[in-house]
Order: structure tokens, then C-alpha cells, then sequence
């Protein structure tokens, strides 16, 4: 974790596009057509379904109580992700709502299919997914709180009134992609079995597995998992309270 960069958030945060979308040199336009093309290639032969071009927030300035950006072409995202190198030229950060659920039994943990694009094969903390142009009002705000409902739905099939109001924790910043990862507490009064119900009943098949880790097992499971678990979900889960930070364990 030591190059990941973690921004803080206060409970107040506000979200919103400030401008429009940048336009590419067509050189770089066509290296980023190219990679895309690759990448959605690879992801369908892989299983994981089919790549879709639509717009997603970009993060270009975030403090404490605002972020700040501009929606991008999912197409800009991938073809960074696949040549970090190139953020130099595309400057996308594209920002991720992920939920800390804790229900009835514990936390729930999806393990993404090891076709997806991103993170292929490794454990996160659901429901996940970037921030789209869905959640823009007119106005330019962002509604963080709908997408996570809505990413709560697609994954898991839980309803709004399944949980409670959503908090923010802290934004999470991958050194390689870019991606910020802003964590959101979430509970609901389900036990495990009735959210792995729900999923089977009305979610997608993002997740290859979902796993109910009781409070007393998750730092055992945190360790099992090591580097198969997406590394801004510990820093997630220290903040909801839910694990010892840095510094607790070095004085247990």
C-alpha cells in the first residue's frame, strides 16, 4: 500500500463535473481505439461479457469536501489501464464507489471473475462499480449514493431498504491506473444467507464467488487472502472500524 494514495473525505462531500470532456489528438485517439479493441477482445473471449464505451467520472481535483472532474469515454479508462504509461496523455482518474456491507453474520466479500478487465481474479468488497453518467444531475452534481444503490442492485439484487443510509470513508488511489476507489460504510439487518439469496434471485454474475466473513474471522480472512485482495479494501475496512490500522497492530 505504501504507493497507493489515500485522500481523505469529510461527511459533508460534494461531488460535480466542472467541465467537458478534453479532446484527443487523433494520434493518441487512435492508440487508445487500438488498445480498447484489444482489451474488449480479450475480455470477451474470457467470458466476462462485453465491454461498453460509455461515460464515466474522472476525478481532476479531491480534498476533503469536494471532488471535482469531468465524464470520459470508458474507452480512455481501459486503454490507461492497459499502458499506465500513458497518463501522462489522458490524465483519467476515474472514480469507483465501493460498499463496506455489513450484515447480519458479518462482511461480504465478491471475488471478481478472472475475466474481468480490471483486477481479474481478485476479492473485493461489494458493491462496486464506476461512477456514470446515470448519477449527473442537470446541474453537474454527483449522486454517489445512487450509484451505490444502483450497483447494490445490480450485484447483490438488495433493494434501497435493504440498507441504511451509506457514509463516506476515504478515496483510495491505484499508483498504476489511476482508479479512485471511494469506500462507503453500508449494514443491513440481513443475515448472509438472505443477501447470497437476493444475489441469486435478482443480481448479475460479476462475482465468481461471495463469501460472509463473520466479524472474528476477518482478520484471518484479510491475511489468508493477502495479495488476492484488492488492496484499498483493508485501508476501507480499518476506517469503517472493522480492522486495527497500522497502528493498533504494532501495538498488540
Amino acid at each position: 500500500m505504501d504507493d497507493f494514495q489515500v485522500h481523505e473525505l469529510a461527511a459533508d462531500l460534494r461531488v460535480r463535473v466542472a467541465r467537458a470532456m478534453p479532446e484527443l489528438p487523433a494520434v493518441l485517439d487512435a492508440e487508445v481505439e487500438t488498445l480498447w479493441r484489444r482489451a474488449a477482445a480479450r475480455v470477451a473471449a474470457g467470458g466476462a461479457g462485453a465491454l461498453f464505451n460509455g461515460r464515466v467520472f474522472s476525478a481532476d481535483d479531491i480534498t476533503p469536501r469536494h471532488i471535482t472532474g469531468h465524464l470520459t469515454e470508458f474507452r480512455r479508462i481501459v486503454a490507461q489501464m492497459e499502458r499506465p504509461d500513458l497518463f501522462a496523455a489522458l490524465g483519467v482518474r476515474p472514480l469507483a464507489v465501493c460498499g463496506v456491507l455489513r450484515c447480519a453474520d458479518g462482511i461480504v466479500f465478491g471475488r471478481r471473475h478472472a475475466g474481468a478487465i480490471y483486477q481479474q481474479g481478485m476479492w473485493q468488497l461489494p458493491p462496486a462499480g464506476s461512477v456514470d453518467a446515470g448519477a449527473v444531475a442537470p446541474d453537474g452534481a454527483v449522486d454517489l449514493r445512487r450509484q451505490l444503490l444502483a450497483e447494490l442492485a445490480e450485484e447483490l439484487g438488495l433493494r434501497p431498504d435493504d440498507v441504511d443510509e451509506p457514509a463516506p470513508l476515504c478515496v483510495v488511489e491505484h499508483p498504476g491506473s489511476h482508479v479512485c476507489d471511494l469506500g462507503m460504510a453500508l449494514r443491513t439487518k440481513l443475515s448472509g444467507d438472505e443477501v447470497c439469496a437476493a444475489r441469486e434471485r435478482g443480481g448479475n454474475r460479476e462475482y465468481q464467488e461471495l463469501a460472509v466473513v463473520p466479524l472474528a474471522q476477518l482478520d484471518g480472512f484479510v491475511a489468508q487472502t493477502g495479495s488476492a485482495l484488492v488492496p484499498p479494501a483493508q485501508v476501507f475496512l480499518q476506517r469503517a472500524g472493522l480492522l486495527p490500522g497500522p497502528d493498533e497492530r504494532g501495538h498488540e
